[in-house]
């Protein structure tokens, strides 16, 4: 199972689907794409300040204040988690700020 855990400074995602077989896990393949997206979009597009690490099976963004952009860039990619997660319940969790209530 992917787990997914945003904070007010972090974003961490750890874990694999288990969705099907190695390299060809669709559910691993969508999440990793928005996360490499994520890092990538607040490096080019915004000027704040982050730390991020990926590598297979888990990925963590540390940030300060996020402009304007950078919030927004961190809403579509809840988004798009949000909706992989509804499909796939049984292989993404979410939790933190904005999830499951809290």
């Amino acid at each position: 199972m992917i787990h997914i855990e945003l904070t007010p400074r972090r974003l961490s995602v750890d874990g694999h689907a288990g969705c099907g077989e190695r390299g060809k896990d669709i559910v691993c393949a969508a999440v990793s794409a928005l996360v490499q997206n994520l890092i990538g979009s607040l490096k080019a597009l915004t000027e704040d300040q982050i730390s991020a690490r990926a590598e297979p099976g888990h990925a963590n963004i540390e940030y300060g204040d996020l402009s304007e952009q950078g919030r927004l860039l961190m809403d579509s990619f809840f988004l798009g988690v949000c909706s992989i997660a509804d499909s796939y319940p049984e292989h993404v969790k979410i939790t933190g700020c904005g999830a499951d209530g809290q």
